[in-house]
């Protein structure tokens, strides 16, 4: 548990020392969020991004365009590491931008 935290606070470290915005993004998600959010006209990733880090500062580790239950819309998940080494998730409404919540995760 302790190398898996160990690890994960080196990959977010080198993320920000290189300019990085997301960690494990995989350039096809990426690229499938982006075609995904132009055709329903939501907010891009990297404006969910922005929107995430202003309600909680840290290192983005990933970002997931979701599909909200009973067909409600869709959420940008996004995973954030913060100073102290705690993950969080911030769910942005991918319509409006809003904030939807904000949650720490225990483990």
């Amino acid at each position: 548990m302790k190398t898996k935290f160990n690890l994960i606070v080196a990959l977010a470290s080198v993320a920000a020392l290189s300019g990085a915005g997301i960690a494990h993004a995989d350039d096809d998600d990426l690229q499938e969020m982006a075609v995904l959010s132009k055709e329903f006209g939501l907010i891009s990733v990297d404006e969910a991004r922005k929107k995430a880090l202003e309600a909680k500062p840290g290192v983005v580790e990933e970002i997931d365009l979701d599909s909200r239950k009973f067909g409600k819309g869709f959420d940008y998940e996004v995973e954030i590491i913060d100073a102290d080494g705690a993950e969080w998730e911030v769910y942005i409404d991918a319509k409006t931008g809003e904030v939807r919540k904000t949650t720490k995760e225990w483990f």
